[in-house]
């Protein structure tokens, strides 16, 4: 294990300032958007009384092409007020998606009316038409070029490939000049700041944030400092522009920084530390740290990994970092203090599980090779840096009204049985799944010349070369995703059904079936008894069979055909977000015993108390469930464990966290997301979040401050919690 990084007492104060600001900014923040925000804080400032007025191509009040989003987004980086915390590292800020700079989306005749009907019937809400940011940036292009260096280039590739319409280089030249302008208003704003500094430690750091800046303005960053302030640019603006959030492998892009530094004698742990809890203030983007080159022969875990680890520790807010975890006793140092790390704070890093990521990479035809540098990049699922596509997260599927519109099919027939459900529910699942394929054709068609990845593509490889938008063709690899959400509202549905009116006939299918209609109000015994089953998670349950037929199914339909006019792969996963509740929301009731309006089942979860009467250790079953489930094709379907920390305690500790998060990797596990804190913690917090205004969780793949969440988000936590005295 490598030794604890000494931070004097001086760096933490500094740190610990950002931390007592970020809870204060948060505060504010919550003030003024209606007392709850369910997101992760994203770092963002509440500039109070800043506006922005953009100019829109039309009178539609909707913002898209290339060279006026461009263009606008140069002039809100100009009007957005400047930003610089005292005690950080770094400059900048940006104002948060409720103050962002347009409304942004597709013009009139490109928005997706043909699939209206489909999408209502089937409550699909996320399509995953003109969905944005969800790929990986690969950073080393822009500490290669630098600022001055990206504007060369997108001149340069115009000039050559003279295309007849420069929309597109046109807006690609005015984010890269409105990045340098918001740079060089930051490099004055910290020269002034230096003039009526009295002490000596600030205006030092002042005089040097301006020095730093004024070197990103003329040429690629050079050293530890410069790499972070770059890489706070990068995240201010991304952030601004589509809510942006991701950054790669973080620990790998700033260790030739570091080892120079410390070479050169001019950088030393503490400041390192320092400077990357600087950037975790700025924002939360997502980063990974550990993991493997590619050809498998040594692990990427460094010092720089550790620096990492302790800079988010010492801060304690929000962030949104991996731990990649593989195979081989070099990782587990890193995987051990992270663990540590989670048992102290309650929270922290993520682990993304190599196993599941890249065994199922390699089952689209990718050598191993390249599927070890997927990292993860975003809430649950990871991307190539710089050469992948992915669109994950942002198209759901519930099938949870599959299963519903199934269920009425074989009622109105007269003779309901259980292969005629399964049959129906299938065909119902294929009409949502070619209703995703035949809405990502016409994403392809449309997004480039509405939304196109103005600041993304310039940290991807192709795009400017080419002069294509990243999403239709710019880069090399196009991967979408669809996730099917409600797996255990489904199977352990389909097992109520067989149990207690097949196999049991404690109820007929008509008695079941009112029950459910009538959201069972009256008959709260029928509810009980369809409720009370062995669920899905329950080794000896009808419900994981089910799950395996449903999981299985799904996969095969998703991967039975590409798109049907442009050919493109479709990637099955399974990953619901916080979103349970708004799925939840319209749902009619469901044989698991589930009533009108409550949250559907989460991911590719158990439902919260399946454990209930078992004397296993509850988190093992859940992994085990989770674990059997994967969609298998590389893309996550995570796992998300909230465990008492006494009881773990009690159970082995940090121990056995690390031996759980191995088996589920070894069991082809994908991701998975730790909070550790007391019940009586938990139960306080949501009593009075106030009371506890710095309380860390992981929601499901991001982090954000408890006491930020509405009433709903959190009671997903305390369900999962308090799951056994249900």
């Amino acid at each position: 294990m490598e030794e604890r990084i000494v931070v004097s007492d001086a760096y933490r104060a500094r740190i610990r300032s950002m931390h007592d600001t970020k809870v204060k900014l948060n505060k504010e923040k919550l003030a003024a958007y209606g007392g709850s925000i369910d997101i992760d804080d994203h770092g963002f400032i509440y500039f109070d009384g800043f506006t922005f007025q953009p100019d829109y191509p039309d009178e539609s009040g909707v913002l898209y092409g290339c060279r006026a989003i461009g263009q606008n987004l140069r002039r809100f980086l100009n009007e957005i007020p400047v930003y610089i915390h005292p005690d950080s590292a770094l400059t900048g800020a940006w104002a948060g998606v409720f103050q962002n700079f347009a409304n942004i989306g597709l013009r009139p005749e490109d928005r997706p009316v043909q699939f209206a009907e489909l999408h209502k019937k089937y409550g699909i809400t996320q399509s995953g038409i003109g969905g944005m940011n969800h790929l990986g940036p690969d950073m080393t292009i822009g500490f290669r070029d630098g600022l001055p260096g990206l504007l060369e280039k997108v001149r340069w590739y115009r000039q050559f490939n003279a295309p007849a319409d420069t929309d597109f280089y046109d807006g690609e030249e005015a984010v890269v000049l409105g990045m340098m302008e918001y740079t060089a208003r930051h490099r004055d704003y910290a020269r002034e700041l230096a003039e009526k500094e009295t002490d000596p430690f600030r205006r030092a750091n002042y005089e040097k944030m301006a020095d730093v800046n004024d070197a990103l303005l003329n040429r690629p960053p050079r050293t530890f400092r410069e790499a972070c302030q770059f890489l706070a640019i990068f995240q201010s603006v991304d952030r601004t522009y589509y809510a942006g959030g991701a950054l790669g492998q973080l620990d790998e892009l700033l260790r030739p920084f570091y080892e120079k530094d410390v070479k050169d004698g001019v950088l030393t742990d503490e400041e390192a530390v320092w400077m990357i809890a600087s950037l975790f203030y700025n924002d939360t983007h997502y980063s990974q740290i550990g993991g493997q080159l590619p050809d498998g022969s040594r692990g990427l875990t460094s010092h720089v990994s550790f620096l990492i680890l302790e800079a988010a520790h010492l801060l304690h807010i929000p962030y949104n970092l991996a731990v990649r975890v593989y195979e081989d006793e070099s990782c587990d140092p890193l995987l051990r203090r992270a663990v540590e790390y989670i048992l102290e704070d309650g929270s922290g890093p993520s682990f993304s599980l190599s196993e599941g990521i890249e065994t199922g990479y390699t089952r689209q035809g990718h050598p191993r090779e390249l599927a070890r540098m997927r990292a993860k990049v975003g809430c649950n699922w990871v991307a190539l840096p710089g050469i992948e596509y992915p669109l994950q997260d942002v198209t759901r599927l519930n099938l949870a009204w599959a299963f519903l519109y199934a269920l009425d099919e074989v009622m109105e027939s007269g003779n309901p049985n259980l292969d005629d459900l399964w049959t129906h529910f299938l065909a119902h699942m294929k009409i949502m799944v070619n209703c995703i394929k035949d809405g990502y054709d016409w994403h392809y068609e449309v997004v480039s010349r509405n939304t196109p990845e103005v600041v993304l593509n310039l940290f991807c490889h192709g795009p400017i070369e080419r002069g294509v938008n990243s999403a239709s063709g710019g880069v090399d690899i196009i991967n979408l995703n669809v996730d099917g959400i409600a797996l255990a509202t489904v199977a352990d549905s389909f097992a109520a059904i067989e149990q207690r009116v097949v196999r049991e006939k404690k109820l007929t299918w008509q008695e079941m079936y009112e029950a459910v209609k009538s959201n069972f109000e009256g008959k709260e015994n029928i509810r009980l008894m369809l409720k009370n089953i062995p669920r899905f998670g329950n080794p000896d349950s009808l419900a994981n069979n089910w799950a395996l037929k449903i999981r299985d199914s799904y996969v095969a339909e998703v991967l039975s055909s590409k798109t049907p006019k442009h050919h493109l792969t479709v990637i099955p996963g399974m990953f619901s977000h916080g979103d349970v509740f708004a799925y939840g929301k319209r749902l009619p009731a469901t044989p698991n015993g589930r009533k009108y309006g409550d949250p559907i089942s989460h991911s590719a979860e158990p439902d919260p108390g399946f454990a209930q009467g078992l004397v296993s250790f509850s988190p093992t079953l859940k992994a085990n469930a989770v674990a059997s489930v994967q969609p298998g094709m590389g893309n996550s379907a995570p796992l998300h464990l909230d465990i008492d920390v006494d009881m773990l305690q009690r159970a082995g500790g940090a121990d056995t966290l690390c031996t759980l998060i191995h088996v589920h990797n070894q069991m082809g596990g994908t991701l998975l997301n730790l909070n550790c804190v007391t019940k009586e913690q938990i139960r306080q917090a949501h009593a009075d979040p106030d009371s506890q205004p710095d309380l860390v969780v992981r929601v499901t793949g991001y982090s954000a401050f408890f006491a930020s969440l509405s009433k709903e988000y959190r009671q997903q936590v305390v369900d999962r919690y308090l799951s056994d005295e249900k």
